[in-house]
């Protein structure tokens, strides 16, 4: 009998093996030989980010100020700058339904050196965190923070890359520091974001 509709366990397992496949590469000196690149870590596998690109028209009715689309099952923030030029990040996106918020919001506030304070409800279920972090390595904000206009709830970015491409946020979208670096030139006060 024929399976209808989506089998998750097969499409996992065929990414796991996919996934440890050495990725191929043509030699960039022209010639025909093909080099075989194994370059994948352990950590790397684990965080699944799903990759497509997408059209900001049936999200946004414009591009003023540019638009960032969080697509929070797949893991990834869109970022469309006013331009229409497209750029596409994985992210890690809240640990639960209950962290997670969803809707139309922009960006506030842009910080080039975040500290970090718990919020009370942080606080609450971890009460060992410390009361505050300042910049640096040891800030879960990373090097870059833009607050949106819903109250605690950030695009940042992390030290610790284990969390990109997973459920690990407590309510804030998280990016590499290298992509919250890119994505906080290109943004400004303003930038629209779209949460589904």
């Amino acid at each position: 009998m024929a399976q209808k509709g989506f089998d998750r366990r097969a499409f996992l397992a065929g990414s796991a093996a996919l996934i440890g496949t050495p990725a191929l590469a043509q030699n960039v000196n022209g010639s025909d030989t093909v080099e075989i690149e194994r370059d994948i870590s352990p950590a790397t596998r684990r965080n699944i980010s799903s990759f497509r690109s997408l059209d900001w028209h049936p999200h946004f009715n414009s591009l003023n100020n540019g638009a960032i689309l969080v697509d929070i099952s797949s893991r990834a923030l869109h970022f469309w700058e006013a331009s229409g030029a497209y750029h596409l990040y994985p992210c890690s996106v809240p640990l639960t339904e209950d962290l997670t918020r969803r809707g139309r919001t922009q960006v506030v506030l842009k910080d080039p050196s975040p500290d970090w304070r718990p919020t009370p409800s942080m606080k609450e279920r971890n009460p060992e965190w410390p009361d505050y972090v300042g910049p640096g390595p040891d800030n879960p904000l990373g090097t870059r923070a833009m607050h949106l206009s819903w109250t605690y709830y950030r695009i940042h970015g992390t030290h610790d890359t284990r969390k990109i491409g997973r459920r690990s946020s407590n309510g804030c979208i998280g990016l590499y520091n290298e992509h919250i670096e890119q994505l906080y030139n290109m943004s400004v006060v303003g930038t629209q974001v779209l949460l589904i």
